[in-house]
């Protein structure tokens, strides 16, 4: 069942949201070639732990992982699209990191990930972010009363296919409040004007996964959760969680 939030659980959302955005951003700061990816979950605990946050990712199972995840935050390195567990593997110049973090605050959440270059940065991996980022720039814009999620996932899909990137098929975005995952879906393809119709209060985590290799198959390592690209190319993968409105769409885990 799609729940449609008020304005005041809509301002809730944007507290979660916000303790979010802090949790990433300074995952981002300490993120520098030798840590350990270990220690930027750390982090992230420490931001929720202190801003009287739960984490949603820790000791979550969905149907397809056979363990719950140890962590608060998904790391994903290089190759990995998604779902990467935080462990010892220690940052190398020009790694491209993808960072995905929730925050659960007064009975909302909020959900959202950024990737970026450790270091040095090739090419190729910027114009794979930026094109990441305006996949999600699209979908965001498209999420006006009137228009359906079909809109959302055309808007996403268009900017990836243009960009000549791949995007794994099973995984997209997804409705959230109450719970981190919550109806309806939120797929990075589809056709304009299909779809859950789009009205005032509805909050949505779009999140594009660009892969580089072109390539919408992916791999699962032995751990049950990360994904990785099949043929070794590098992913990114940005979200936000963002609320329909009257007034155009509203972004809630911005800082």
């Amino acid at each position: 069942m799609v729940e449609i939030k008020t304005d005041a659980a809509l301002e809730a959302m944007r507290e979660a949201g916000r303790v979010v955005a802090q949790a990433l951003g300074a995952v981002r700061g300490a993120a520098a070639v030798g840590v350990r990816l270990r220690e930027l979950d750390v982090v992230a605990r420490d931001v929720l732990r202190a801003a009287g946050a739960r984490s949603p990712f820790l000791g979550y199972q969905p149907a397809f992982a056979p363990v719950p995840f140890p962590a608060v935050i998904c790391a994903s390195v290089n190759d990995a699209v998604v779902h990467g567990i935080p462990g010892d593997y220690r940052l190398r110049d020009g790694d491209l990191v993808s960072i995905d973090c929730g925050a659960e605050l007064d009975g909302w959440a909020g959900d959202a990930a950024i990737s970026f270059i450790v270091g040095t940065p090739r090419p190729a991996d910027l114009r794979l972010i930026d094109a990441t980022q305006r996949a999600l720039d699209a979908g965001i814009a498209a999420a006006v009363p009137g228009n359906r999620i079909g809109d959302i996932s055309h808007a996403v899909g268009t900017v990836a296919e243009a960009a000549g990137c791949g995007m794994p098929a099973d995984f997209g975005g997804h409705g959230i409040g109450r719970r981190m995952h919550e109806d309806p879906g939120v797929p990075n393809r589809g056709r304009p004007g299909r779809g859950f119709p789009l009205r005032h209060g509805l909050a949505l985590a779009i999140e594009p996964m660009l892969m580089a290799g072109g390539r919408d198959d992916y791999r699962t390592d032995p751990d049950g959760w990360t994904l990785r690209t099949t043929d070794g190319s590098r992913a990114a993968h940005i979200e936000h969680t963002v609320a329909v409105t009257a007034d155009g769409p509203r972004v809630l885990t911005l800082p």
